[in-house]
């Protein structure tokens, strides 16, 4: 086995699958993307998100990370900061008019999808905080480079990401177009997606502290 690989890959792989089969904030924001506006919407969060999460590897694998972890400024920063995005989502959502279906959605409306997905992932800082807690249970620095050993298990939690969390865009993209068959869900169903957004929010800004 490469030395950049753990000897117990197959623990990582299989602990990295528990926990990203647990939905958490980021598989919420993806489910509501899909119902409210589609398969392609859900999919194109997943992809957003998930670059997202590809900076925090970065981030740990550089040190940066770090910094949250150490001081409580930068992470309450972060953290408001990340918090009131999700309740200005939520806050459009609710005040837009009734949304039109999928294949009506401009590209543009795509693209949004996609910076918002990014934006919600750089903004959390419990996910930096989280590589820094999970990852280092599998490094072994007598097998090398421990940044490198950090990127690649970081790299490979993000791919298997990916993976999840489109099966759950895909599942709830299916269950949105049903959904949307029925008068009253469309009517109703920025205000289901709007309320999701700013609990979100609330949530994230009630939260604990780092420590």
């Amino acid at each position: 086995m490469p030395t950049w690989l753990p000897v117990n890959l197959s623990v990582f792989l299989l602990a990295a699958l528990v926990l990203l089969l647990t939905p958490g904030p980021a598989v919420m924001y993806i489910v509501t993307r899909s119902i409210h506006q589609g398969r392609a919407a859900g999919l194109t969060s997943v992809v957003g998100i998930e670059l997202g999460n590809t900076v925090h590897v970065l981030a740990a694998t550089l040190g940066l990370s770090a910094i949250l972890l150490t001081s409580a400024v930068a992470f309450s920063v972060v953290k408001y900061a990340g918090a009131a995005y999700l309740v200005y989502l939520g806050v459009r959502t609710l005040l837009s008019p009734t949304a039109s279906a999928p294949a009506d959605e401009p590209r543009k409306s795509l693209r949004q999808t996609f910076s918002q997905g990014v934006v919600v992932a750089v903004l959390n800082p419990k996910t930096a905080l989280f590589f820094l807690a999970f990852l280092p249970q599998f490094v072994d620095a007598s097998r090398g480079s421990i940044s490198l050993q950090f990127l690649v298990l970081g790299l490979i939690f993000v791919a298997m990401g990916t993976t999840t969390d489109s099966l759950y865009a895909l599942l709830s993209g299916l269950a949105g177009r049903w959904l949307r068959r029925s008068v009253g869900f469309a009517r109703f169903q920025r205000y289901i997606a709007g309320t999701i957004y700013v609990g979100l929010g609330v949530t994230a800004a009630l939260s604990g502290s780092h420590k």
